[in-house]
């Protein structure tokens, strides 16, 4: 994704003394670190990160606590704690790095450094996705009361995919011995290298430049680093942000779907509800067999699974008069047609009648995690298909945005292998 002018500004990434975890002073790096603090959705996945060590970075990123406020103060005093401890430590120097996830299947290599903020209307990092007010806010005041940025965003953009800039300075600094090297219990290898030549930099830097990006993951924490932004008086370190960029000419993401879990609703109300509007069929289980269900659907038209009553139910061929009479018309065909889009307009807010709130709602990244939570508490999981990357970086360059949590790139990066504080230089 190249930007258009040759004398428009791209992306600027800058180094920062990072904020790491002392190897000697924790258990492992793999116990202190966490997935994003959205995917960390189930009491016991927060409950087994607290055990896995005392100094786990969810302490930080998802503090426990009676009011918002107690939950800030918490983390920023547990987090002066650790430094005080030097449990975690700044980097000697402004570094920009250079990060490694692998696994059988999959290889990511990136940046991470703080970039230069810049609202979408510029056109330089383009959001794909709506967010929820309250939870900015929220991530907001832990930012403000902490004075750091724990977990780097997930961007992407793309090259021409030459062996040169960027992706040469990478590919070379990887060839060397790393700054800390990890295995996640997700079966991740996660390697960590430090880019402190000037001449390498600026390499990076004049490449970058030429270059605009979508954010693939973090869209909450990118709307906050704006509105923290916007509340300064002066130039300072809030005008940047901590990503990771990866190229995705190289190193494609994989895109996942997120998928619904409709508290108050049974799945024999959610199904009594649609039908005659939609098709709908149970299909035989298990989970794969009517996933693969599902994603046949799926490839003709808008298509959804519905369980939690311990079967699986396919809802597919909506009722065009109900599209027509719900759906926006002053979007795009490819958003008009979105299984989110669907969902959300005429499903949630039409048929089913659900507020689009925390206790209404959850997001759940994890396929069998929706499925147990649905089960459990009899409601309604309903698990989408993915969107395909080209359909998202097509909206995003017109400047549409999907519906919020509409897709799951991966891999993400691990939270707590480095951190960026706003208050040392």
């Amino acid at each position: 994704m190249n930007t258009s002018g040759p004398d428009e500004q791209g992306l600027r990434l800058i180094p920062f003394r990072g904020l790491r975890y002392v190897p000697e002073r924790v258990g492992s790096l793999a116990a202190v670190t966490s997935p994003p603090y959205d995917v960390v959705v189930r009491p016991d996945g927060l409950h087994h990160l607290e055990s896995a060590d005392p100094h786990n970075i969810v302490r930080l990123i998802l503090p426990q606590a009676d009011t918002a406020e107690d939950r800030h103060q918490q983390a920023a005093r547990t987090l002066d704690q650790w430094l005080a401890e030097g449990v975690i430590a700044p980097d000697p120097a402004p570094t920009l790095y250079v990060y490694e996830q692998r696994n059988d299947e999959i290889l990511q290599r990136g940046l991470i450094g703080a970039l230069a903020l810049s609202p979408a209307a510029d056109g330089i990092v383009l959001p794909h996705e709506d967010v929820m007010d309250d939870i900015v806010a929220d991530r907001a005041e832990l930012m403000r009361t902490m004075q750091a940025h724990l977990e780097p965003l997930l961007l992407t953009y793309r090259s021409d995919g030459a062996e040169e800039g960027a992706a040469a300075v990478i590919e070379r600094t990887a060839e060397r011995p790393p700054l800390l090297s990890t295995t996640t219990e997700d079966g991740f290898h996660h390697r960590l290298w430090a880019v402190t030549d000037p001449a390498k930099r600026i390499a990076i830097e004049t490449d970058l430049a030429r270059h605009q990006a979508l954010i693939a993951d973090g869209h909450h924490r990118w709307a906050t680093y704006l509105r923290l932004q916007r509340e300064q008086t002066a130039p300072g370190p809030w005008d940047f942000g901590l990503v990771l960029l990866v190229d995705t000419t190289r190193h494609p993401l994989q895109v996942r779907a997120i998928h619904r879990l409709l508290r108050g609703l049974p799945v024999a109300r959610a199904l009594d509800a649609v039908s005659g509007l939609f098709r709908v069929r149970t299909v035989e289980g298990p989970l794969p067999r009517a996933l693969d269900a599902l994603a046949g659907a799926a490839a003709e038209g808008n298509a959804f699974l519905l369980a939690g009553d311990g079967g699986f139910h396919l809802v597919d061929r909506p009722d065009p008069a109900l599209l027509a009479r719900t759906i926006r018309t002053d979007r795009p065909e490819a958003w008009r047609t979105l299984d989110a889009t669907v969902l959300h307009s005429a499903l949630l807010d039409d048929v089913w009648r659900i507020p689009d709130a925390p206790e209404h709602i959850g997001y759940i990244h994890d396929t069998e995690a929706a499925v147990e939570q649905a089960e459990r508490l009899g409601a309604t999981a309903v698990l989408m298909h993915p969107v395909r990357e080209e359909v998202v970086r097509d909206l995003a360059r017109q400047g549409v945005t999907m519906p919020r949590k509409s897709t799951s790139f991966g891999p993400k990066p691990a939270t707590g292998l480095v951190m960026r504080s706003l208050t040392i230089d």
